[in-house]
């Protein structure tokens, strides 16, 4: 079995791991705690045992066996599927390469299926232990940590797109050939960028619905205590001091979630700026392209005025020169004693006023 970990933790502290995923719902039972299993790249099979120890839905286990899935939630019964799309830029080839981490969330258990080397998720589960207060509060606690990891990761994917696109600025007008196909290399990763990011608010949003209760009927605020996912309706009007914390914790997850939100917002705002500064970018290359073909097109045909006309220029001697060169017995002119400084005088003249014509006509 591909897991990278899988652990138990009670009020936010890990305890001694069981030795298989199987004795993790046995030991999670026994001692009231949440699990966190980490995948990484798991066979179907492997995803399929998993799926029914723990209950998980067909349908969301079909979109992991798939993969390629866009950025998304989705609700089923008493866990919710996340589908998420990190990113990260590689500086070598200035290209940006995409992932896909699939999140099953339930009352007390949560599980990564990673299918790429992003995001990195030891750093986060290592955040998580040693804020304790933080994972004490469960699988949604869990799954805002993942979230903003890869959320975070998505900066320096925007940074190096930036770059990239002022460098294709200032390539613009130095003639260069290949901008053109870079711009639209650009683009798509712009656009699957995009694609990866866009999603995400609506994600993030109906979490924070979902947190402070202002879901619709077909939405109703989840029990945060006795399951994140779990449809009962939440009376936020107890007055018990259980139920005075329990709400101080939602709120402040709330506070953790808006942060994602505003993030992802700020992404999608660069993004959607990064979409039009390339549209313009490929629409100046076009014309830059036109216009400089135009000019090659003017620039060929001057030339080809030039050589026609010294063509000519030069055919007039050759053609009398050629006539009188055959020495037929016939030919009278060649008994002529003023035949040769005549016949150069007519090359010369037939020459000059070719010249004199095409210079006029602004042909040389």
């Amino acid at each position: 079995m591909p897991i990278v970990d899988h652990a138990i933790y009670v009020h936010g502290k890990r305890i001694p791991s069981p030795i298989d995923f199987r004795q993790t719902l046995e030991t999670m039972h026994a001692n009231g705690g949440v699990a966190w299993l980490g995948l990484y790249r798991p066979s179907a099979e492997e995803v399929n045992e998993v799926a029914n120890e723990f209950g998980l839905h067909e349908l969301a286990v079909e979109d992991t066996l798939e993969e390629h899935q866009r950025a998304k939630m989705d609700q089923y019964g008493e866990h919710t599927f996340v589908v998420l799309r990190p990113a990260r830029y590689l500086d070598d080839v200035e290209k940006v390469e995409f992932g896909e981490l699939h999140v099953y969330v339930g009352p007390d258990f949560l599980i990564t299926v990673r299918r790429s080397e992003v995001p990195e998720l030891g750093p986060v589960r290592q955040r998580m232990e040693e804020e304790s207060d933080l994972l004490s509060m469960g699988p949604p606690a869990i799954l805002y940590a993942i979230m903003d990891q890869v959320v975070d990761e998505y900066e320096p994917v925007a940074a190096g797109l930036e770059k990239d696109i002022e460098e294709i600025e200032s390539e613009l007008f130095t003639g260069n050939l290949q901008v053109s196909r870079r711009i639209y290399e650009l683009f798509r990763e712009v656009v699957e960028f995009q694609r990866a990011t866009a999603p995400l608010e609506r994600v993030v949003a109906s979490l924070r619905r979902r947190l402070t209760g202002e879901a619709s009927d077909s939405n109703p605020f989840l029990e945060f205590r006795e399951g994140y996912f779990t449809e009962k309706p939440k009376d936020l009007t107890a007055d018990s001091e259980e139920e005075k914390i329990e709400r101080e914790r939602i709120i402040e997850l709330d506070r953790l979630y808006r942060d994602v939100h505003d993030h992802i917002m700020r992404i999608n705002e660069r993004v959607i700026s990064m979409k039009s500064l390339l549209t313009n970018a490929l629409s100046l290359s076009s014309t830059l392209s036109a216009q400089n073909s135009a000019e090659a097109g003017v620039e060929q045909n001057e030339q080809m005025k030039r050589i026609s006309s010294w063509a000519a220029i030069l055919f007039a001697p050759s053609l009398i020169g050629s006539i009188y060169g055959m020495n037929f017995e016939n030919m009278p002119e060649l008994q002529w004693a003023a035949g040769y400084p005549l016949a150069l005088g007519l090359m010369f003249a037939l020459s000059f006023g070719l010249w004199v014509i095409f210079k006029r006509n602004k042909w040389l």
